[in-house]
């Protein structure tokens, strides 16, 4: 794998990654709906879920998730000359949703967490997802300065 994906897409999953994690608590902090509390969840991993860990720790998890798929949208762009390249920043969008609406149903492991009928919460949810997607795909579509 190419040094330049995975700095790349660190930078834009740390950066992206942050941005959702300060929507989401801004949200809940404003709305009570717990969308933040949600992102930083654990609770349906098998054996990580009988740890209680501090805030930040949760944070850095989910930092670790954010990198991971900012590194494979940055390679996935690159390679590609269809779709995902002439769309680089409806793809990783559209991804980004679909990933927020295959995570929400998570919710219903914990009770920490926003019902799963909570529609208001997964609509707050599924917004943050896709403007960490918009966001995502304008960082991988930018050009850089040489």
């Amino acid at each position: 794998m190419k040094t330049k994906y995975i700095v790349q897409g660190t930078w834009i999953g740390i950066v992206t990654g942050i941005l959702l994690a300060i929507v989401l608590k801004m949200v809940q902090a404003i709305t009570g709906d717990k969308v933040y509390t949600l992102l930083l969840n654990v609770d349906y991993i098998p054996i990580v879920k009988e740890y209680q860990f501090p805030e930040v720790i949760e944070v850095f998890f989910h930092l670790i998730v954010s990198v991971v798929l900012c590194i494979i949208l940055v390679i996935l762009y690159d390679k590609s000359r269809g779709f995902i390249h002439n769309h680089a920043i409806l793809f990783p969008l559209l991804v980004n949703v679909a990933i927020g609406l295959l995570l929400y149903p998570t919710t219903s492991f914990s009770d920490r967490t926003p019902s799963v009928t909570n529609i208001i919460s997964l609509l707050w949810w599924v917004a943050g997802h896709a403007l960490y997607g918009f966001v995502v795909g304008v960082l991988i579509n930018r050009k850089p300065k040489e």
